[in-house]
This record gives C-alpha cells, sequence and structure tokens, in this order.
C-alpha cells in the first residue's frame, strides 16, 4: 500500500502543494507542529502502516524537524518493514540502505535542521527590529474579558477544558492563562494578553 503523510504548522496553512500528482491508497493528512513527534495523525500513520507498505512524505521536515527524530522514526518504519521516500529529496529508505544512503540520510535531515534554525532565526531578528521601529504589535488576544464568563459557565456545567481549548482553536495552556489573568483583570470587554 502506499501512504501519504502531509503535514502543515498552522490551521491556516494548507497542505494541497504536498504530494500533488503521487498516485497514493491513503492519505493521512496533519496540521500541527512538527516540533516533536508526538503528533496524534503521525502516530495513527504508525500504527496503521503494514510490513510492505510504503510511506511517502513530500520532503523531510514534514515528518521531523530535528535529525534525531527523523532518524528514529525512519528506523522505526523500517524495523516494521515499511518503506519510506521522499519526494523532494528523491530519496527512498528500505531497511536495505548501504552505508551512503544512511550518510545520506543524515546530512539531508541535518541541513533540513540547519535551515530551519536559520529560519528561525531571522524570524526572531525580525520581530526584534519591527519592535524597535514600533510596528510589531504581537499577536492579538483570542479572547476579551467578557468571554471569560460564558467559558466559565460551561466548564461549571461540565464541558471539559480541553474541549472548550479545542474549540476556540487554543491550547490549553493559553485557556488556562486566560482564565487566570481574568482573576486579575476585572474590566469588561477588556482585552486579555495570549
Amino acid at each position: 500500500m502506499r501512504i501519504g503523510y502531509r503535514r502543515v504548522s498552522t490551521l491556516d496553512q494548507n497542505t494541497a502543494r504536498q504530494l500533488e500528482g503521487i498516485q497514493l491508497d491513503k492519505v493521512f493528512e496533519e496540521k500541527a507542529s512538527g516540533k516533536d513527534t508526538a503528533r496524534p495523525i503521525l502516530t495513527e500513520l504508525i500504527e496503521f502502516a503494514r510490513d510492505g507498505d510504503m510511506v511517502i512524505v513530500h520532503s523531510m521536515d514534514r515528518l521531523a524537524r530535528n535529525l534525531l527524530d527523523l532518524r528514529n522514526l525512519v528506523d522505526r518504519f523500517i524495523a516494521k518493514g515499511i518503506k519510506v521516500e521522499f519526494i523532494k529529496e528523491n530519496v527512498q529508505f528500505t531497511g536495505q540502505d548501504s552505508p551512503m544512503s544512511i550518510l545520506l540520510l543524515n546530512l539531508l535531515g541535518a541541513f533540513a535542521e540547519f535551515e530551519r534554525s536559520l529560519i528561525r532565526e531571522r524570524q526572531r531578528e525580525g520581530i526584534a527590529i519591527a519592535k524597535r521601529a514600533g510596528k510589531y504589535k504581537g499577536r492579538k488576544p483570542v479572547l476579551i474579558q467578557s468571554d471569560i464568563a460564558g467559558i466559565r459557565e460551561r466548564i461549571a456545567g461540565g464541558i471539559s477544558k480541553a474541549r472548550i481549548a479545542r474549540e476556540l482553536g487554543i491550547s490549553r495552556q493559553s485557556l488556562y492563562k486566560y482564565l487566570d489573568e481574568s482573576v486579575d483583570n476585572k474590566g469588561d470587554g477588556e482585552n486579555l494578553p495570549i
């Protein structure tokens, strides 16, 4: 079976360009950060794939953000008899790979990790410059003070904080932060920082 894995980091990004035109029997699509491997759809894929299957990913950075995670995931697939192919890098790993293939995986994975680090560094520098120029205001709050009362009522009514956070499109930690800060900020309609 040819199984595709597509991933983007945020909900507003789109996976359309990944694996376009590639013949696949099943696709697993995820909108989650690649900073770690504890991703629900990736876990489903690992559990679903069987000996003899081929997992096809657009590029190495879609599967993992660092070399250690990339190696662990590829090794995990190979241990189950699953081949892994990366389209952008034009490489395939089958478990019967030559030392040169393993070296290539390490080199390409290290370059992908290095490239990601450079992007983050440039992003931080750009934000610092924009802040000094007074142009960067940060992320706008998702909730305002008046929303918190309704959220507290839902929690008191038995709805889990995890469910509420999912519905709002924020993390549970952010929801807890809003709830904690609403105790300190009592003004009606006042924006709460995230």
